[in-house]
């Protein structure tokens, strides 16, 4: 997503919490692709850290125009053995992280009548999954989240949307094993696992002037997984 945005001549700013080398690989991705690129080491679960983060892109690269929420943690269990931190870590990082980095960004975003957020969420935000009550949980509520943004700020000339894909093939479910890959791609319609290429061109997309009239809305990247639901 950084990447292609970049390509689209945005500077990009990211944060990070974990992956130092991930980061580190993203940030010459993006000056390869010909983009001024910012990592900032930030909890999203943390308002002050968020704060910070925001400081530091401001400083660097100017004022943040457009927001991609697409932190994201999992802590599966069947519900019955879910721990109270197991629920409240993944609500945590997934819903709690993107309305501190919307809360920050609004004020700036509104007051110059422009701006692009666009969060992640997932399809089974909407389809559910077993051992994923609190993943699911935090996806849905980007849903909500992200449509009452979309009322709020909408006549500030601010879109909010959401990007919901299916299985993507990142470091996370390469860890689940091909297996677990050749089951789910079973499931899905087309047959496959998608690509992160494929979510951040809907990203870039929703970030381009093009999609100016499009707010509120779920937008699927899941190959038919959940046909709308």
């Amino acid at each position: 997503m950084a990447v292609a945005l970049a390509r689209d001549g945005h500077r990009v700013g990211f944060c990070w919490s974990r992956d130092a080398e991930g980061a580190a690989k993203t940030l010459a991705d993006i000056e390869g692709a010909g983009g001024t690129g910012r990592s900032v080491r930030a909890a999203v679960e943390d308002p002050a850290q968020v704060d910070t983060a925001f400081a530091a892109v401001e400083a660097d690269l100017g004022p943040v125009e457009l927001l991609v929420n697409n932190a994201g943690i999992t802590r599966d269990r069947l519900v019955h053995r879910m721990s109270d931190a197991d629920w409240r870590d993944v609500l945590a990082v997934d819903l709690d992280g993107a309305f501190h980095t919307i809360r920050r960004a609004a004020p700036a975003m509104a007051a110059a009548g422009f701006g692009r957020i666009v969060n992640i969420s997932s399809v089974g935000g909407h389809l559910g999954g077993a051992g994923q009550a609190n993943y699911s949980a935090a996806k849905a509520g980007l849903v909500g989240l992200s449509r009452s943004v979309a009322r709020e700020l909408g006549p500030r000339g601010v879109t909010c949307n959401v990007v919901a894909p299916g299985p993507v093939v990142t470091a996370m479910t390469e860890r689940m094993g091909t297996e677990w890959a050749a089951r789910v791609a079973e499931a899905v319609p087309l047959r496959r696992l998608g690509t992160p290429e494929e979510c951040a061109a809907v990203v870039a997309f929703l970030c381009r002037p093009e999609a100016g009239y499009i707010t509120g809305a779920v937008i699927p990247v899941d190959g038919g997984l959940g046909m709308g639901a």
